[in-house]
């Protein structure tokens, strides 16, 4: 009976984490089109957008440990919770510095929730899909580093730039649920076929 609980228990994780990557790619996908059109075309609308992308990673953080047990349960996922809040609110005090101040703060925040991410993925490498998250994760920290870099050049325009990172992010996203998709039908065909 305990195997039969443990596979269900991992089958309920990975449709969990297919959808919550889901969720996150199509979120990511959408925010990059608004930050290349919208964005563009008023101040206003990009800093909102600025604020807003950190916003949902704390947010998505959020309802990822509360579907794994909570927050004191996946304290690496807390700790993201906090630190893409303070991004949230260190964007609206960058944005009344300067593009290069809010790049640089981007880009501190991407070395940290990469680093995160990184270590959620390695937690749950058991789950599936997620080499797709290390890269991620790993990627997200030499950007974050890059950008720290970038803020000290002139900086013409960050939109763009948050908009390619974003854009990265959710291709993993979306590689991650593909790959548990398949796995998923493999290991249902598999199991019709031993029935």
């Amino acid at each position: 009976m305990s195997s039969i609980a443990a596979n269900t228990a991992r089958s309920t994780g990975a449709r969990w984490l297919k959808q919550y990557y889901l969720y996150r790619a199509a979120f990511s996908a959408v925010w990059v089109a608004a930050a290349l059109t919208l964005g563009q075309q008023s101040f206003v609308l990009g800093a909102i957008l600025l604020v807003i992308y950190p916003l949902w990673d704390a947010a998505a953080n959020y309802v990822d440990a509360l579907g794994n047990g909570g927050l004191a349960g996946n304290r690496i996922q807390a700790i993201n919770v906090f630190v893409s809040s303070a991004t949230a609110l260190a964007v609206l005090a960058a944005l009344q510095m300067g593009l290069s101040a809010v790049l640089a703060v981007f880009g501190v925040w991407a070395v940290l929730s990469g680093l995160l991410q990184l270590a959620t993925a390695i937690r749950r490498w058991k789950a599936g899909a997620q080499w797709a998250m290390v890269l991620s994760g790993g990627q997200s920290a030499l950007a974050g580093a890059f950008f720290v870099f970038q803020a000290q050049q002139a900086v013409p325009a960050v939109l763009p730039v948050i908009a390619g990172y974003a854009g990265f992010g959710a291709v993993y996203f979306l590689v991650s649920a593909l790959w548990l998709i398949v796995r998923q039908s493999k290991h249902g065909v598999g199991e019709a076929q031993g029935a």
